[in-house]
């Protein structure tokens, strides 16, 4: 397949109104790429380097320019992505010339369009409307199959390209080929945010109130004697908690696939801030030295596999049974079976005074949806808080000169692929947090307007806020009220981001909350009458 086809199947895709005729693209782009080049075509049409990021700046970019550009396409899809295998294996001395040398040699046979798709590609910011949900549907489409059954092969190949590549090369069968394998992570399921208790339990017969503990996802793999311990982004951490292998390692069962979180706690049992659980996933070296200043605790509350069986079809509460039979007391999330209102509302105020986030509330009678954010799990916290892009930064004054201060938030838009503004703060930033997110924002500048400097949508920040409201002035509508920083939260990619349809969702149900308040006063009102 031609580089140029699948450059001019995104901007086919750009241009295109309705989320069907972007699918209908999409397919046809997949079916000419064929088993060869599916896999590469399908990752760079989601916006994603099979290679990873490469570590390509605006500056690399810009010093690797060429004036000339032929006048008519020639690059194979393949000799793109041989020459970004290159660029991602150049290490050690000589490295950054031999990286120049490769891009120049590989801008000098692009067209200007080709450059114009590349550099967006290589720096994260392909906004075309074909996020990961629409390819998934769009490779369903070209190889005639159901679209859930490709997101579940692609859940559990870790990866949506490789299906593309066993769908157009096998056909349907190859579908049965993707299964759960030990030390190959699987996409954690996600929980979505409900507002109160009630909506919480609503429409669960039969629910599961868990603790939410403000630690590190992770998900944990045992074979015999070897563990690995895998992130909710999938990357292996095992040298950096070897506390967690050794917990694993001594549990009764020869194969497991466990899901928890890894945390921090004070000598009390209190959990330590976030960012201190973060610091042991930073570092590889002097380990030893770290786990004995901040020993990690894990606490596992789903088990995925165990002894040669898949658990994920099954509901949680067949899964859970095994998983209470497996682990001690001191490695299980604190939790409730019930549906009582008054015992739901006491149980929260434990978790709460226990220190942590609030509760998740799961479905007893629900499977495990890998990769999935439904309405099986629900999370419910006490402070309203989002988990939002930062798409630019203003230089502060005062006694923040110097640093870059008053952040602006976005949150995802699914029906572009892009990010909508919804407000900016300043508020909760430590002189540590302010420091380091200069670094960060310098690190990921594309251009400056006056004071603003304007970053690549890469660093996902936990904001709470006292409300929603509409506003004229943001192209999505609405604007947070009193927006401050919690915290970053490195663990999370601009894909997890919240979606502009949940910040008007929660505009909806203060209205809603509102109009009760009203009637409810009416009510008294003509009662004292």
């Amino acid at each position: 397949m031609q580089f140029v086809s699948v450059v001019e199947a995104s901007a086919a895709v750009a241009a295109a109104a309705g989320r069907l005729r972007k699918i209908e693209i999409l397919a046809d782009a997949i079916r000419a790429a064929g088993p060869d080049d599916a896999a590469i075509a399908v990752a760079y049409l989601a916006g994603d380097l099979p290679q990873g990021r490469l570590g390509l700046g605006w500056a690399t970019l810009r010093d690797a320019h060429v004036e000339e550009a032929p006048p008519t396409p020639s690059l194979a899809l393949r000799d793109v992505d041989a020459a970004c295998d290159r660029l991602a294996k150049a290490r050690g001395r000589g490295a950054h010339a031999l990286r120049a040398r490769i891009l120049r040699e590989l801008l000098a046979r692009m067209t200007v369009a080709e450059r114009d798709f590349f550099f967006r590609l290589a720096l994260g910011e392909l906004r075309q409307g074909a996020l990961q949900g629409v390819v998934t549907e769009a490779v369903a489409r070209a190889a005639g199959v159901d679209a859930g059954a490709v997101r579940r092969a692609a859940m559990l190949a870790g990866a949506l390209p490789p299906v593309a590549a066993a769908l157009m090369r096998d056909g349907p069968a190859a579908l049965a080929a993707f299964r759960l394998r030990l030390f190959q992570p699987v996409q954690p399921m996600l929980a979505q945010p409900a507002i109160g208790l009630g909506e919480a339990l609503d429409g669960i017969a039969n629910a599961a109130l868990e603790w939410k503990l403000d630690g590190a996802r992770i998900q944990a793999h045992k074979d015999g004697d070897v563990v690995r311990v895998f992130t909710r982004q999938l990357n292996d951490v095992t040298d950096a908690v070897p506390e967690v292998v050794e917990t694993v390692r001594a549990l009764p069962a020869r194969s497991l696939v466990l899901d928890g979180e890894a945390i921090a706690l004070h000598p009390d049992g209190r959990p330590r801030p976030f960012q201190e659980t973060m610091r042991r996933f930073g570092r590889r070296l002097e380990v030893d030295e770290l786990r004995a200043e901040l020993p990690l605790s894990c606490f596992f509350f789903d088990l995925l596999h165990a002894d040669g069986a898949d658990l994920l079809d099954q509901p949680l509460a067949a899964r859970r049974q095994p998983l209470l039979a497996l682990l001690p007391e001191a490695n299980r999330v604190p939790t409730l079976l019930t549906t009582d209102r008054d015992a739901a509302d006491a149980f929260v105020r434990q978790a709460l005074d226990a220190g942590h986030e609030g509760v998740l509330i799961k479905d007893l009678a629900a499977p495990y949806e890998a990769g999935r954010r439904g309405a099986a799990w629900r999370k419910l916290k006490p402070v309203q808080t989002l988990d939002l892009v930062v798409l630019a930064a203003e230089w502060g004054s005062g006694r923040r000169h110097g640093f870059l201060s008053n952040i602006h938030l976005g949150a995802r838009d699914p029906a572009t692929g892009g990010f909508v503004m919804v407000g900016k703060t300043f508020k909760g930033m430590t002189d540590a947090m302010l420091a380091e997110q200069t670094r960060a924002f310098l690190d990921r500048q594309t251009h400056t307007e006056g004071q603003v400097v304007f970053v690549r949508p890469e660093l996902v920040v936990e904001i709470a806020f006292d409300g929603v409201q509409t506003s004229p002035r943001y192209e999505g509508g609405v604007v947070l009220r009193f927006a401050r920083v919690v915290r970053y939260r490195p663990d999370k990619g601009p894909a997890e981001a919240d979606t502009i349809d949940t910040v008007r969702a929660k505009l909806g149900a203060q209205e809603a909350a509102a109009e009760d308040a009203i009637a409810e006063e009416e009510e008294e009102r003509e009662g004292e009458v």
